[in-house]
């Protein structure tokens, strides 16, 4: 055997030794929030201004006092009772201020319609200072508007819409004025916040930040809360130390659990999900779940057994999963109404090993 051969079957054979990561490990940074790192939501009132007609009417005296306030800064003196705004609309001008985004950076705007204007198209937006909850201006906003659809009046009762035209975007339309100052220079602790809180979650997490950092780093407060002591080694080297945790992979774990959305008829259930033994009646259907190891299977491999006559039987084995009571459900022709009536039914009787949530 050549060498470059024998090269080639070494690598192979550690490839397929290599043990395997687990489908479901996913990175910390996709479950948990760092403490301190958040974007902050900013609000101001603006005018749009070269509409085709579409703006607002005599009906929004605040569009009109708005205009006449921006002449009145430019050195223009109107008459509010002479000016028409059906070309100009007023809008309530939305953003979210991202974290570290520095002075100078543009950021998107969202504008939403006020009065009784008929559409944004075409219109452009005039420099609106964006504010945060404390009242101080973030941002200036300003540029053309883009609805991402269309009007088109052919008539008097002949309108052609495409999409949502009374609220509009402006990509980059921001410029950032002033920063919310946020650093990890000098951090001696870093406290990340999991998306949902488990204990199970958050043992697996600390297991592997300590395992990473080769000591006992990691310090959990509650099922939700761990906090990180920096390491000697990374002092000066925050960010990379941020790097190397946010990328850590693990098994989140999480409750079992049942949705179910009575509107729409869909019903969502998590791997975890089991039934214990009961028996459901309802309508022309019985549903069994029974210690008879006798009980025949006509269900691939699933301990379920379903009869489509007048008289409709499904029959499962203990311990099997809600996913194979409900396949075995559709095969009887089941409706999705029907469907949840017998989850709700089974839960109240204390054999459905899961949270049951109605939205």
């Amino acid at each position: 055997m050549k060498f470059s051969q024998f090269s080639t079957l070494l690598i192979i054979i550690s490839v397929l030794l290599a043990p395997l990561s687990d489908a479901r490990a996913v990175r910390l940074k996709d479950i948990a929030s760092v403490k301190g790192i958040r974007s902050n939501q900013l609000v101001g009132y603006g005018l749009v201004v070269g509409l085709d007609g579409t703006g607002d009417g005599n009906k929004s005296p605040f569009t009109s006092q708005a205009l006449v306030n921006m002449l009145e800064n430019m050195g223009v003196h109107v008459n509010k009772d002479d000016v028409k705004v059906k070309n100009v609309a007023g809008v309530m001008v939305t953003s979210t201020l991202p974290a570290f985004v520095k002075t100078g950076q543009t950021i998107d705007v969202t504008l939403s319609t006020l009065g009784d204007a008929k559409s944004l198209q075409g219109g452009t937006l005039i420099a609106t200072p964006l504010k945060g909850l404390d009242g101080k201006v973030y941002a200036i906003g300003q540029g053309p508007v883009s609805i991402g659809g269309f009007q088109f009046d052919a008539g008097a009762n002949d309108r052609v819409q495409e999409n949502h035209v009374n609220v509009a975007r402006i990509p980059g339309g921001a410029t950032v004025e002033r920063e919310v100052p946020v650093s990890f220079a000098g951090k001696q602790e870093i406290v990340l916040h999991l998306n949902t809180p488990d204990f199970t979650t958050m043992s697996r997490a600390i297991n592997a930040i300590d395992a990473l950092l080769e000591g006992q780093y990691a310090n959990a407060k509650d099922s939700g809360t761990v906090s990180i002591t920096v390491p000697e080694k990374f002092a000066g080297s925050e960010v990379s130390f941020m790097a190397a945790i946010e990328n850590l992979e693990i098994v989140p774990d999480s409750v079992a659990r049942v949705i179910i959305d009575e509107r729409t008829g869909t019903i969502v259930m998590g791997k975890d999900v089991k039934i214990k033994e009961l028996a459901v009646a309802h309508g022309n259907l019985s549903v069994q779940v029974s210690n008879n190891q006798a009980i025949p299977s006509q269900v691939d491999n699933t301990n379920v057994t379903a009869r489509d006559q007048e008289n409709k039987l499904v029959a499962l084995h203990p311990g099997v999963t809600l996913g194979d009571l409900v396949t075995a459900l559709n095969g009887v022709g089941v409706t999705p109404r029907d469907l949840i009536a017998i989850l709700q039914s089974i839960k109240a009787a204390g054999a459905l090993d899961a949270d049951l949530e109605i939205i």
